[in-house]
């Protein structure tokens, strides 16, 4: 009798073992979901950051070749002015001479 009672006993207590082990492996499992969900974020944080910077970077460096662009023109203008200025004058006068 009291073997079977030891029996039965240690029967329950592995049956207890094996539920803990079961909820443990259950929470386990739930931490990690939580920790991948989380490093998930974490990376899609970073990821939008750094399209962010990016984005800005690129705003930047985009305003200065603009700026740049027009200065250039702008040089361009007044040296095609200062080259036909001079010219202007006596192309003038050809016409008003051959209007004579």
């Amino acid at each position: 009798m009291e073997l079977i009672k030891k029996i039965k006993q240690a029967e329950a207590q592995a049956q207890q073992i094996i539920e803990q082990a079961r909820a443990d492996a259950a929470g386990y499992a739930d931490e990690a979901r939580q920790g991948r969900q989380q490093a998930l974020t974490e990376a899609e944080q970073e990821r939008k950051r750094a399209i962010e910077a990016a984005v800005a970077q690129a705003e930047k460096q985009g305003l200065g070749e603009v700026e740049n662009l027009k200065s250039e023109a702008e040089k361009q203008r007044q040296q095609l002015r200062e080259g036909t200025a001079g010219k202007m004058g006596s192309a003038v006068a050809k016409v008003m001479n051959y209007l004579k």
